[in-house]
């Protein structure tokens, strides 16, 4: 038995990023027969209007990257895979100053992700653009189109739109000249 109506929203949310959203809500009938309508109802079924604006966030991230690639939405682990292994490996490059930083531009949910595993007294990692590209790669087990560069172009790019140019200049001038050139 659920105890609350804020556990059955966090519940939501983490069914919602693996795609199994509809599925949780048995009995649930949509208003209207159109996936518009049906979309629009999915979006705001969190009954707490932060953790909406912030799934609403995350999923536009995630559809940014299967949009570039082409990735049905069928794929959605892979898109979150994706998001999860860029953010790991430039967390752990930066200060923890920074990371902080960083972290607090990002929406709630992606910042939870960002976290996730985090060790402060093990950072900064110092990684060149190839050790980075390969730690992107280790944790992201899935064949990409053009390889791990592009992949985390386009997630930062994605992500781009929550962080102030400020921001994102801090974190690129305390990166090796070599990664810098491949972010944008």
């Amino acid at each position: 038995m659920i105890a609350s109506a804020t556990e059955v929203a966090l519940q939501g949310i983490t069914l919602r990023l693996h795609g199994a959203w509809p599925a949780c809500r048995r009995g649930y009938r949509y208003p209207a027969h159109n996936s518009a309508a049906r979309e629009e109802s999915e979006m705001a079924e969190t009954g707490f209007s932060s953790f909406s604006t912030t799934v609403d966030k995350t999923n536009r991230v995630l559809k940014d990257i299967e949009q570039a690639y082409n990735w049905p939405k069928e794929r959605r682990n892979q898109s979150y895979a994706a998001l999860r292994s860029v953010l790991h490996a430039l967390r752990d490059r930066l200060t923890v100053e920074e990371t902080a930083q960083l972290a607090a531009e990002l929406p709630m949910l992606i910042r939870g992700i960002y976290y996730e595993s985090w060790h402060p007294s093990r950072v900064p990692v110092k990684m060149k653009r190839q050790e980075f590209l390969a730690r992107v790669r280790q944790e992201f087990p899935f064949d990409v189109e053009g390889g791990v560069e592009p992949l985390v172009q386009t997630v930062i790019q994605s992500l781009r739109r929550y962080l102030t140019e400020g921001e994102w200049e801090d974190v690129k001038s305390g990166m090796p000249k070599d990664l810098t050139t491949i972010l944008p």
